[in-house]
């Protein structure tokens, strides 16, 4: 067991370095935080490159621990390294994911320009949870390995495949495939409930702002809405996400 001691130690300044959208692409790794997402990290140890302890915690009896690299820092050197307020001390060097740009699955999110962190950690928690194959990101998405956006996903990131690639090559690819594309539009569109949903189908969300891009809607094979009772003029995208994909993934579990 290593043991860093100065906050000027340049592995400590490259781990702060993995902060950074920038670094994380130039490595090829990010920084988890947190008991929770370090637990999750361990049950695929492949992916950990080394965990990072502050000197004043222990860690949980049951981590098995065997076989991970384990570097011991200071307090001060783990308040640097964290992303909130209130750090827990524990931290895991996770390689990013290694995948091609070929579409395997029968189900898939595909999300158009979601900049807000919160929102797409939950997508990819909900669509892990509703047991799709996959999550699209496509250009102007916030970084899936954003810090953020680990938090908001609270360790789906293990459990299935987050593609970036662009959602116009994407839509044709499921397409030829055989696999039905939904988008979501308030114009143009039908009701939820009214689409008619195979056991293979992909759904496309938008900015939270403008919705999906009109070029990637004029490709769908049909776009729906999600009918709004009150007074707000939208829902989050991140739950109209969650309901459309369940409802999706009940339709054809019950045909």
């Amino acid at each position: 067991m290593k043991f860093i001691q100065s906050i000027k130690n340049p592995q400590v300044k490259q781990w702060k370095k993995l902060l950074t959208k920038k670094e994380r692409e130039k490595a090829g790794q990010y920084l988890l935080e947190g008991f929770h997402l370090v637990e999750a990290a361990l049950y695929h140890k492949k992916d950990i490159v080394e965990l990072i302890v502050s000197e004043d915690i222990t860690l949980p009896a049951h981590w098995n621990v065997d076989d991970v690299e384990l570097t011991m820092v200071t307090p001060e050197i783990a308040k640097a390294l964290s992303d909130t307020e209130a750090g827990q001390g524990v931290f895991a060097v996770c390689r990013k994911q290694k995948l091609t740009e070929a579409l395997k699955g029968r189900t898939y999110l595909l999300i158009d320009a979601v900049q807000d962190p919160g929102n797409i950690g939950t997508m990819i928690r909900t669509a892990d949870a509703a047991g799709l194959d996959g999550v699209i990101l496509g250009t102007g998405c916030a970084d899936p390995y954003n810090p953020k956006v680990l938090r908001s996903a609270q360790g789906s990131h293990f459990h299935l495949p987050l593609i970036q690639m662009p959602l116009l090559e994407a839509v044709h690819q499921l397409k030829e495939q055989g696999i039905r594309v939904f988008g979501t539009s308030l114009q143009q569109a039908s009701d939820y409930r009214e689409a008619e949903v195979e056991d293979s189908f992909a759904l496309l969300v938008g900015n939270e702002g403008s919705g999906v891009e009109e070029a990637l809607l004029k490709e769908t094979d049909n776009n729906v809405y999600i009918p709004i009772y009150g007074k707000s003029e939208s829902l989050n995208v991140a739950v109209a996400a969650g309901i459309l994909l369940y409802h999706f993934k009940h339709s054809f579990k019950n045909v």
